[in-house]
């Protein structure tokens, strides 16, 4: 039903090991194969093509569905519907950034006190373009195809790049005195093809799985046991998306506790739970939580 493309290069692995948590795995020959397939009955063609080129694709109807960037939206001006964000990167789940760069000993500290005719070096040229003309400074663009911290300042006297924690930015001796974009990965889709009902009800159905994974990423299922005159203590301290599950043991013997909480604060949690009277505390780990 569904033609989908997902997004190679630094995406990739990320974007792989997502889609087999959902249960959508997918499978092709070998690692540089640009063809692949899904198992399931919603889709019917899967292509791994440049997140770049990826909007104006899923713009032009050659797919339904597609996985891109915000930042390659923004700078390819491409027509799509935005399904939602999916809160994944290549490193963390935080969000990319473009920003714009120049070097650590520059007396520039913001945008505006970049003279006119600076030179910048971007791979985002057109959202580059957009941006100083709405800052009314007249800009001298020049398209990079990479390294572009590199070229400051003997070639470029600022450049405009993404970073996702800065590190690299900052290790190349410059700093940031702006951002331009603040980018996730987002689900999108061919604005005919969500018209379809049929196919817009497949899109949200394969996006609840993927969500359902990344609201399950960093979280565990905790179960407990608890004398009943220890209850209110175990509540006291026990996080929870929602409330916790309460059930009575048989027999009057006390209560079953289980609640959703986060993976990191488990180690400082489960001896707090002992130390308030729980026992048999068992964590299990979720593959899925789906609202």
């Amino acid at each position: 039903m569904l033609k989908l493309v997902l997004p190679k290069g630094s995406l990739e692995k990320a974007t792989l090991e997502l889609f087999e948590a959902a249960d959508l795995r997918v499978s092709r020959d070998s690692s540089v194969q640009y063809k692949a397939s899904i198992d399931d009955p919603r889709v019917a063609e899967v292509r791994i093509l440049r997140p770049q080129e990826i909007p104006m694709y899923v713009a032009e109807g050659l797919f339904d569905l597609g996985i891109t960037g915000r930042d390659w939206i923004e700078e390819t001006d491409s027509k799509v519907e935005s399904l939602g964000e999916l809160k994944y990167s290549k490193v963390t789940s935080n969000p990319v950034r473009i920003v714009v760069g120049v070097p650590q000993d520059s007396p520039y500290t913001g945008v505006s006190d970049l003279p006119q005719g600076v030179r910048v070096s971007s791979e985002y040229p057109e959202l580059t373009k957009r941006f100083f003309a709405e800052k009314g400074i007249e800009a001298d663009i020049r398209l990079s195809y990479g390294a572009t911290e590199a070229k400051v300042p003997d070639i470029v006297d600022c450049i405009v790049d993404i970073t996702e924690t800065g590190n690299a930015i900052r290790a190349a001796g410059l700093k940031i005195i702006d951002t331009i974009l603040v980018s996730y990965t987002e689900l999108i889709a061919n604005p005919a093809s969500f018209a379809d009902p049929a196919k817009a009800h497949a899109m949200r159905q394969l996006q609840t799985l993927l969500q359902g994974v990344l609201e399950a990423r960093g979280r565990v299922l905790v179960k407990l046991n608890i004398p009943a005159d220890r209850l209110n203590a175990v509540i006291d301290i026990l996080p929870s998306m929602k409330s916790p599950t309460v059930n009575e043991l048989f027999g009057g013997a006390g209560y079953a506790v289980e609640s959703v909480v986060e993976k990191r604060k488990i180690n400082v949690l489960i001896p707090a739970l002992s130390d308030a009277g729980a026992t048999d505390i068992i964590e299990l780990p979720i593959s899925k939580i789906v609202h």
